[in-house]
């Protein structure tokens, strides 16, 4: 095709509207091509029946169409390394810019140095946008210029620097004219990525003004269902983080926003601090002799420690691909403190089962109950696991749900003693920092 073209390049933004990098495409003279790549260097170390993997492939097929019946267009979509992929795109047409929105995890920042590289060479240009953050990288940074290590100064500060900004709304859809005239685009089937649709599915979100403003009050209990579920939506950009923050705000609830800034807090520790992926932020911490048993790891993975609230949530966890935010606390603690197995275990096992992964929260969160990371809880704070219980699941509900069978004889002793653990964790953590 030798009339020049403009790419659109979705990853971590599935939707049409409200999208940074997709809007500023749709404004330049060039038709525009959205497309998708399904990156097999990703894609290969997942289970064959992720349900991330279902959630995305729907999101595009019905994005794909909406296009199709309503603009004459489309989205292509490719499946390989994603510079093997521009490589191919470069011989197909003349392509004059590729758009996309930034991402800020190591491997994206690597993979899209290389895309730059590549397209430089043909003398294409990347642009690319802040979209899935209302501020990123180093935009929010100490008097000094080093970024924030503590959580509430970073969060004051970012809102005093919200409060002399207004929230934009990009609305694509008095352009999507602009799109190219083309309905048979590329496509792919799951079966053809090496994939299968997904027993496990990911919830819709719910951001009702009820739920914002009892916020609160409820998000401690996991027996109510009483969070957003916004999670994976954030993290696949199947919703604009403008409009999440805009709610928060008309619903004048600072808990619930102070939630979405933890995100961005985690996400500019991760893009300042990338060795953090794999090394404790606080280097003494690596020093720590991790007991790493694998029987104990696999029982605490299958929900079988005999601490029924640890139990539980590892079990709504396999189950669902979802565990409620303070129960996540406490099987982390559990698994690093009483178990002395390394944080980074639970890091890759998190990984793999959350529908809601996202690196940069689930490293930081993890180092937080670890006691090596910014902002972390002190190493000598360890959860009580079942006390607890009488704190957050009082009336057993979300034990019940999960583990019917704890007050049987069939339900296993505790894997260690809470008094027991305790003592060996102190000692361990400090015989490493001294």
């Amino acid at each position: 095709m030798n009339q020049p073209i403009n790419i659109f390049w979705f990853r971590r933004d599935l939707r049409l509207h409200d999208n940074v990098g997709f809007y500023e495409a749709l404004q330049g003279k060039n038709k525009v091509l959205p497309i998708f790549i399904y990156d097999s260097e990703i894609l290969e170390h997942l289970p064959k029946d992720d349900a991330r993997v279902t959630f995305i492939y729907e999101t595009l097929q019905n994005m794909r169409q909406l296009l199709q019946d309503a603009y004459g267009s489309g989205i292509a979509f490719y499946h390989g390394n994603p510079v093997s992929v521009y490589k191919q795109l470069l011989e197909d047409y003349t392509i004059e810019t590729v758009y996309t929105n930034q991402d800020y995890e190591p491997y994206a920042i690597k993979r899209d140095s290389e895309i730059n590289d590549l397209l430089n060479f043909h003398g294409v240009s990347l642009k690319t946008y802040k979209d899935q953050v209302i501020f990123e990288k180093d935009e929010i940074i100490k008097g000094n210029g080093t970024p924030y290590m503590v959580y509430t100064p970073y969060m004051k500060q970012w809102k005093t620097l919200f409060k002399t900004q207004s929230l934009r709304i990009y609305d694509t859809k008095p352009h999507l004219h602009n799109l190219i005239q083309q309905t048979n685009l590329p496509n792919l089937s799951l079966s053809e990525l090496g994939f299968k649709p997904a027993t496990q599915k990911i919830k819709a979100y719910k951001v009702t003004p009820s739920l914002i403003q009892n916020y609160e009050a409820t998000r401690n209990f996991p027996a109510k269902d009483s969070t957003s579920h916004l999670g994976p939506h954030l993290r696949f950009g199947t919703v604009s983080i403008r409009d999440m923050v805009q709610k928060a705000v008309t619903e004048k609830n600072e808990v619930f926003w102070q939630e979405l800034i933890w995100r961005e807090f985690f996400m500019q520790i991760l893009w300042h601090f990338p060795h953090t992926v794999t090394q404790s932020f606080k280097p003494q911490y690596d020093r720590i002799l991790w007991r790493n048993n694998e029987i104990e790891f696999k029982l605490w993975c299958e929900g079988k420690t005999g601490y029924p609230l640890v139990d539980a949530g590892m079990r709504q966890l396999n189950q669902t691909g979802f565990l409620h935010n303070r129960v996540r606390m406490l099987v982390g603690s559990f698994l690093c403190k009483h178990l002395l197995i390394d944080w980074r275990w639970g890091e890759a096992y998190f990984a793999e089962k959350l529908h809601d992964y996202e690196m940069a929260s689930n490293i930081g969160n993890w180092q937080w109950v670890a006691g090596c990371g910014v902002d972390a809880a002190p190493y000598f704070r360890i959860f009580n696991p079942t006390t607890q219980i009488e704190k957050f699941d009082k009336h057993l509900e979300y034990i019940k749900t999960w583990v019917p069978e704890f007050q049987e004889l069939s339900y296993p002793t505790p894997i260690v003693d809470h008094a027991f653990a305790r003592e060996r964790c102190l000692k361990t953590y400090k015989s490493a920092l001294q």
